[in-house]
């Protein structure tokens, strides 16, 4: 295995600095001079963390690749610490962007559009913690990753996510995934309820239902719908609505 170089190797212009903190503030050319951006004492070339005005965000995460020169970035909402923007990019003057838009509380299309390089996860923000928005936020988060995904039966779990989404029983519960089973819960993250059947997207184009995790005792159909459909048959009397999951930390 080869070993990585230095970071100060990789990054000759933020080790000059001190800190990967400081060099985003000088390509921000004085956007960020007051703000409160920090590096850790362990790694200060390769991490940097900038805060937001906005009390429902999580300070912005940066992290410099140690195998190329490379910057990701990741924004988080904190109660559920679900990932709202995210991207990769080895221009630093675009982390400064995003950077300087989620420190100055701009919408998550303006940071988009402030820093082409980010990709919104569908997810929207919800400052108030309505259930109900953060249930249908959740949704679109993952109707959108299903869209986007890249594997070969990538068509068949979306068919599986809009079939699901298109029964209200469903739609109205908080939905999360397990090793690509969809499942639902009567509580919002961060403390999932369970108790739902769950549906799963089969290897040979048919759709399973079950009651445990991925053995499809209920039924296996050939489409999406029938799936969902028997779903809601099976339903746990009074599961729902959608309460706010309680912290797990204190």
């Amino acid at each position: 295995m080869t070993t990585p170089p230095a970071p100060a190797v990789l990054y000759p212009d933020v080790a000059a600095l001190g800190s990967l903190a400081e060099a985003l503030r000088a390509a921000a050319a004085g956007r960020l001079d007051t703000a409160p951006a920090a590096s850790p004492d362990s790694d200060p070339l390769l991490y940097a963390s900038v805060p937001s005005t906005l009390p429902h965000r999580e300070p912005l995460r940066i992290r410099a690749s140690a195998h190329g020169r490379r910057w990701s970035v990741r924004g988080e909402e904190p109660y559920q610490e679900s990932c709202l923007v995210e991207g990769e990019t080895d221009d630093l003057a675009q982390v400064a962007r995003a950077a300087r838009a989620w420190r100055d509380g701009d919408s998550l299309d303006d940071i988009r559009r402030a820093a082409p390089f980010t990709h919104l996860t569908g997810r929207f923000e919800v400052p108030d913690l309505d259930p109900v928005r953060l249930v249908e936020s959740e949704w679109q988060g993952m109707l959108q990753e299903a869209r986007e995904l890249e594997y070969s039966w990538q068509e068949q779990y979306q068919a599986l996510v809009e079939a699901a989404y298109a029964e209200p029983a469903l739609r109205a519960l908080y939905p999360f995934t397990s090793h690509w089973t969809l499942r639902f819960s009567s509580t919002t993250r961060p403390s999932l309820t369970l108790g739902s059947p769950c549906l799963s997207a089969r290897g040979d184009g048919t759709y399973g239902v079950g009651t445990g995790f991925i053995t499809p005792n209920l039924g296996v159909f050939p489409s999406a719908a029938e799936a969902a459909a028997l779903a809601v048959r099976h339903l746990p009397t009074g599961f729902g609505p959608v309460t706010l999951g309680r912290p797990l930390k204190p």
